[in-house]
């Protein structure tokens, strides 16, 4: 009797959040008591109140704390004991530099929420989308007509579910926003000041996949409308403050790789190149003052454009 053979297929399973609930539940937005990429839920270091002042921290000595008879060397020529046992420096080997930088504030994850305003739109049905189901990839499959909406009122909803990780949402507002920004490039424009709110708040997150969606929208963003105007990317360049400063952080994060061979390029999770790319996206549609003002926000920045000599 021939033994039965089983294709044991181990996938990353999806985040899911508790206030989400099954599918037949709305999302519990009533307990979320925190808001997207705040920094109350740092852990936060104990101030050193003598760093600024006079005062000094002092603590009740215990009966243990005080010198006992015969441990100490006052008033006598005895040379005190010297510990002979070698120092334990902790293994180098153990942690890459890249590794040790996660410990600092900057480069950790920020709270993000599942309350964003596409959730609650497509919970309520607001939303004229539902999934396709196809053969090789799912789509979006559209009630309405893109070109029919009011971009004022839809293309931000779908902008702030770009912070989204929970399935079917995340999926639904990024394609969404692709699929807008490829029938209605005319309309994009008028939009700008409108999407960055979102977008900072995506960003704020501080979330690696988040940051690498959002990069790759901006980068599609500003190629919309790919004529001789330009005009997505010079609208966004009075929004350079709230959209490059998380990227100056997060601009040295490449993978080291050495000699061996990445095979994940097509996916594009390198963040270091994913900013590069999106910085000279900035430069190249954003008009003669891009570059003064991407370099103001990110120093080690150069122009892509310049000439090589």
């Amino acid at each position: 009797m021939s033994r039965v053979q089983f294709d044991h297929r181990f996938c990353q399973k999806n985040p899911s959040f508790v206030e989400t609930g099954s599918c037949f539940d709305k999302t519990d937005t009533r307990s979320i008591k925190v808001r997207p990429g705040g920094h109350e839920a740092l852990p936060q270091k104990e101030l050193d109140i003598s760093a600024f002042s006079f005062n000094k921290k002092t603590e009740r000595k215990t009966p243990h704390a005080f010198v006992r008879k015969g441990s100490g060397a006052g008033g006598t020529l005895k040379p005190p004991k010297i510990d002979e046992t070698p120092p334990i420096f902790p293994d180098e080997n153990i942690e890459s530099p890249s590794q040790r930088k996660e410990h600092f504030p900057a480069f950790s994850v920020r709270p993000n929420p599942p309350n964003s305003e596409f959730r609650r739109h497509y919970e309520r049905g607001d939303l004229p989308i539902q999934i396709d189901h196809g053969g090789c990839h799912n789509r979006i499959a559209w009630k309405v007509g893109i070109e029919k909406l009011d971009f004022h009122h839809y293309l931000p909803i779908f902008f702030d579910g770009l912070r989204e990780v929970e399935m079917p949402y995340a999926f639904l507002a990024e394609q969404g926003v692709y699929d807008m920004m490829q029938v209605g490039q005319s309309k994009v424009v008028s939009v700008i000041p409108q999407l960055i709110i979102p977008i900072k708040t995506a960003l704020n997150t501080r979330d690696r996949s988040v940051i690498a969606k959002v990069l790759k929208v901006l980068q599609a963003l500003v190629k919309c409308d790919d004529n001789e105007e330009n005009l997505v990317g010079k609208s966004l360049v009075p929004y350079y403050r709230q959209i490059l400063p998380v990227l100056n952080i997060f601009i040295r994060k490449n993978d080291n790789m050495g000699d061996a061979m990445d095979y994940g390029q097509r996916q594009q999770r390198n963040l270091g190149e994913l900013i590069m790319e999106t910085l000279e996206a900035f430069e190249r549609h954003g008009g003669p003052d891009a570059f003064v003002n991407v370099k103001y926000f990110v120093p080690i920045y150069e122009s892509a454009l310049t000439a090589a000599f």
